[in-house]
């Protein structure tokens, strides 16, 4: 093998050790606007990235380009050997059953109970018609069982789903999105609407899954103390760029505005 081709090979197992590899990455919603603008990273397959920034900064349009919920202009998301990027159809969404998402406002089916919520996690997994019929395997119950425990839950697995709090429907977005098996998973904001205490707890959650089952978690947050006490790494934004990439104790006050802008809020 020449040298060149085993550079290539080199590389190719670089990236393939990786959970995810995003490059050039691009969103415009109008064009000549981006709200992304050739973002480039790469994440391990384990740990937790924070991404902070302000309102508006792509942050929540990057984690939505990752899961396909919106549609990259340009750009390669690669993810378990693919390019989910080009994918569409059959292919993509074999390829989202093994990334998990939390979002913000929960995305909890209200009128169903706790359990069937978890249970929905494994949609993508069973056909239409069993889908339709909400018929799910033996295995697939007791494994919602044993999420609803780990996060917390299992008192209420028949109770509706908008009887819960904010920090309960939160737990149970992330046992759904754990009924998945995931290889990594996605937090669009998780605790914006909850309280402090719970906030920390919800994030405690993750972080603790996250361990145990060696994935990654990529969360968006607008609070950075947090976002400095839970993650191994964070990625700050700001006008669709990225302007700071590395470990909570190196964030210092000059990235922070660099991130925000102004100093007045650093007071």
């Amino acid at each position: 093998m020449n040298q060149t081709a085993a550079s290539s090979l080199a590389h190719a197992d670089a990236e393939t050790s990786r959970a995810l590899v995003i490059k050039n990455l691009v969103k415009e919603y109008t064009p000549g606007k981006p709200v992304l603008s050739g973002i480039s990273l790469e994440l391990e397959a384990r740990g937790i990235t924070a991404i902070i920034g302000p309102s508006g900064t792509g942050k929540s349009t990057l984690i939505r380009c990752i899961n396909r919920l919106v549609d990259p202009t340009k750009g390669e998301i690669l993810f378990k050997g693919k390019d989910l990027a080009k994918l569409s159809g059959k292919q993509l969404r074999l390829a989202r059953r093994h990334i998990g998402m939390v979002f913000q406002e929960y995305n909890l089916l209200e009128r169903l109970s706790v359990m069937e919520n978890v249970l929905s996690g494994r949609l993508g997994y069973v056909s239409p018609f069993r889908a339709w019929l909400r018929k799910f395997s033996e295995a697939d119950m007791q494994r919602a069982f044993e999420l609803l425990d780990q996060v917390g839950m299992a008192d209420f697995a028949d109770q509706r789903a908008d009887a819960l709090s904010g920090g309960q429907r939160q737990r149970v977005a992330i046992a759904r999105a754990l009924m998945q098996s995931p290889d990594i998973l996605l937090a669009d904001e998780p605790t914006s609407s909850l309280d402090p205490k719970t906030s920390v707890e919800i994030l405690d959650l993750m972080t603790e899954q996250a361990k145990i089952r060696n994935i990654p978690v990529v969360i968006n947050i607008h609070d950075v103390t947090l976002a400095k006490r839970f993650a191994d790494r964070i990625v700050g934004m700001s006008s669709g760029h990225v302007v700071y990439d590395g470990a909570p104790d190196g964030l210092q006050d000059e990235h922070l505005k660099a991130i925000y802008g102004g100093e007045d809020w650093l007071s």
